[in-house]
């Protein structure tokens, strides 16, 4: 991928009608990605100057974003084009209110922007998850399956997962459960259309183990900067709240992590005390990263 330097022309390329998905996401990955320098100098013309045209270069330098955050989105069972657009939809809500006087780069304040156009879709759209109506529904919606995976639940949450669920996420236990029940397909079956006319599962839109190496790219990038972001709040937290962190939740091993027990031992704490000490951390890192 091309970065430009602050010397060199900025000539895109023009996006032509395209016939499918595929030509779409080909196209957006030619458009370069700006320098640091750059970035700033077209957002502060739009902000101050009200330049379209700028907005426009910071636009089409980040559709590659979007395409890459839609992936994640794929077992939702909803069209690919259909994410994507709504994403788009959201990185220009995050262009018009980006302030490049704050010493971030647009790539991190875009992340919530394009997440948060794409989520209220699904919400809208999907008939499976009309049950997330609260905000703590929905928070659940959109965390349970990282959840299961950091308590080693390959398949349905147990009673015991879900009570630890439940008391992150400020649901009841059974709402855990039926949520589970609905995620894990086993309610409302979902047949979207896609752009033949064809009926297909959520199966047949999981991204392929041989995705496109221009995903793998962008994947890439974002994680690098979500990485950064989250070294910076890590330092943010005081060292024991860092340890039970990185403990917790960070280990390289892919051995499971210290329990709660196992660390009020280590503390001489409660094992609740050690509860709270890393529900506290992990909103706090949560803050610090959505101001970077």
């Amino acid at each position: 991928m091309t970065v430009l330097s602050s010397s060199t022309a900025l000539t895109l390329p023009q996006l032509s009608p395209l016939a499918n998905l595929d030509g779409y996401i080909r196209a957006v990955q030619q458009f370069p990605l700006l320098s640091a320098r750059q970035e700033q100098e077209f957002a502060l013309k739009f902000r101050t100057l009200g330049d379209l045209e700028a907005a426009r270069m910071l636009v089409l330098s980040h559709l590659r974003l979007v395409v890459a955050v839609s992936r994640q989105y794929l077992g939702y069972g909803l069209p690919q084009a259909d994410l994507i657009q709504e994403g788009n939809v959201g990185l220009m809500k995050a262009v018009k209110r980006f302030d490049p006087t704050q010493g971030v780069r647009l790539v991190s304040y875009a992340l919530h922007w394009i997440k948060a156009e794409i989520h209220e879709y699904i919400l809208r759209n999907w008939q499976m998850v009309k049950v997330a109506t609260t905000k703590a529904q929905r928070k659940l919606f959109f965390n349970l399956k990282s959840l299961k995976r950091a308590l080693g639940a390959d398949a349905a949450v147990t009673t015991d997962q879900a009570q630890v669920i439940a008391k992150e996420l400020n649901v009841s236990r059974d709402e855990v459960m039926e949520m589970d029940r609905r995620l894990s397909g086993g309610d409302t079956p979902l047949e979207p259309v896609n752009d033949d006319g064809e009926t297909v599962g959520p199966i047949a839109s999981l991204a392929a183990e041989n995705a496109d190496p221009a995903y793998l790219v962008a994947e890439a990038q974002e994680a690098q900067v979500m990485g950064a972001q989250l070294r910076t709040a890590l330092e943010g937290l005081d060292p024991r709240s860092r340890a039970i962190v990185q403990a917790r939740w960070l280990a390289d091993s892919d051995e499971k992590g210290p329990t709660l027990h196992d660390l009020a031992a280590e503390y001489g704490v409660s094992a609740e005390r050690v509860r709270q000490i890393e529900a506290a951390a992990l909103k706090k890192i949560k803050k610090l990263m959505l101001a970077q």
